[in-house]
């Protein structure tokens, strides 16, 4: 149900406050040139089409307030954040739910140089040339890793087969597998591969990166006794296999919803701690720069498929350990169906690193979050400093960044 009058939803209030203590920063963002980066200790970005509301009901969210970096008017897609759909971009092979292929429905059968011919236009119409924002390209119907499309991604290894089938009635059914897997992957590679190549080469200062990569695949077991939210087995190998991805790739964006069994549950800060931890170690072992890739996991201010709220407990499980662990940042999504939210940051960079880097735990498995405005304040520096360690700003170096790099 969306908002109607000035009186926020109190949750609304609390993911403020806490928000507002995962950042130091004093600068507005608000279609500006500058990094979404920039010397932010712990950003937070909007992804939620709120504008409707202003529009609808009247209901204006005081972003700026709380130093939260969103595009003008509260958009969708502008300066600061885009987001590019699969049906909003190109020609994206895929298969609907009704069980139609649309644009070939196997990357193999997609026509590549009619895809990124359209993505081209569709891109230039969208960002403007100084372009420095996030750049998310959401593409879920299916997987370039053969073995992670199960469930309803399973349907594209059946149609691979079945192609390799007809082009080779011969073969036998363990070589049509080999064939089938190695056509797919290959073919998934490219349009990937390509249509980063594409965003980067037309806004090279922008943030490019799939929604939802790397992937942890640590959601089996949770909410049961033994579980530890560690990626599954072979994860870390896979990841490393998609090194041609990360080599295009100028941020990482991570999902760490949370679904509604894992409410307030210490099972929310394991899965999402492995989530992030995997894709920082992604972001410093395959960059294709001497500095990690920027790490923005996205997550929403409602469980999963529902609008019910995350709780204080919640939202320390999902902003507060990605905060804790290093991460940049996170981005905030959210559907039209509950377009009613604000939020705002700060954090320890300016008492620990001099305000030139963010804090990350010193040992990622401690569970010590960052203190929490108004609440933990007093915390001494030197039980701060034993707890946490600071990842400098680019240009800056030392124990607490307190060194130029000339």
């Amino acid at each position: 149900m969306l908002l109607r009058s000035s009186i926020y939803h109190p949750f609304l209030t609390l993911a403020l406050s806490i928000i507002l203590s995962l950042s130091n920063s004093v600068q507005n963002m608000v279609e500006g040139v500058e990094s979404v980066i920039g010397r932010r200790g712990f950003s937070v970005i909007w992804n939620i089409p709120t504008s409707w509301c202003q529009h609808r009901y009247g209901v204006s969210l005081p972003l700026r307030q709380f130093n939260i970096i969103h595009n003008s008017k509260e958009r969708f897609q502008g300066q600061n954040m885009s987001i590019f759909y699969q049906r909003r971009l190109g020609l994206y092979p895929y298969i609907n739910r009704q069980g139609s292929k649309v644009n070939g429905g196997l990357p193999q059968l997609g026509s590549l140089n009619a895809h990124l011919s359209l993505a081209e236009m569709q891109i230039s119409d969208v960002l403007r040339k100084t372009f420095r924002g996030l750049a998310v390209l959401d593409w879920e119907a299916w997987q370039p890793v053969w073995m992670w499309n199960f469930g309803t991604g399973i349907v594209y290894r059946k149609f691979s087969k079945k192609l390799v089938r007809w082009k080779h009635p011969d073969m036998s059914e363990e070589e049509v597998k080999s064939e089938a897997k190695a056509e797919f992957e290959l073919a998934a590679r490219t349009f990937m591969e390509e249509t980063l190549r594409l965003g980067v080469r037309l806004f090279p200062e922008g943030l490019w990166g799939f929604y939802g990569f790397p992937s942890c695949y640590n959601n089996h077991g949770q909410g049961q006794s033994g579980y530890t939210g560690q990626c599954h087995n072979g994860t870390e190998i896979l990841n490393d296999n998609l090194a041609f991805l990360w080599q295009h790739t100028t941020a990482l964006y991570p999902s760490i919803y949370l679904w509604r069994k894992l409410a307030g549950h210490t099972h929310a800060q394991l899965m999402v701690r492995h989530r992030v931890l995997e894709a920082l170690r992604v972001a410093s072992q395959h960059s294709p720069g001497t500095e990690a890739l920027p790490v923005f996991p996205y997550t929403r201010v409602a469980f999963t498929h529902t609008l019910a709220f995350l709780n204080r407990t919640d939202l320390e499980h999902t902003l507060g350990e990605s905060a804790a662990l290093g991460a940049t940042g996170v981005v905030l999504w959210g559907e039209l169906s509950f377009a009613k939210s604000k939020i705002g940051v700060r954090n320890c960079s300016k008492r620990m690193c001099n305000a030139q880097g963010r804090c990350a735990r010193r040992d990622p498995h401690s569970g010590y979050m960052i203190p929490l405005h108004g609440t933990h304040e007093a915390l001494p520096l030197s039980d701060m400093r034993s707890k946490f360690k600071c990842i400098c700003f680019e240009g800056w170096s030392g124990e607490h960044c307190e060194q130029r790099i000339s």
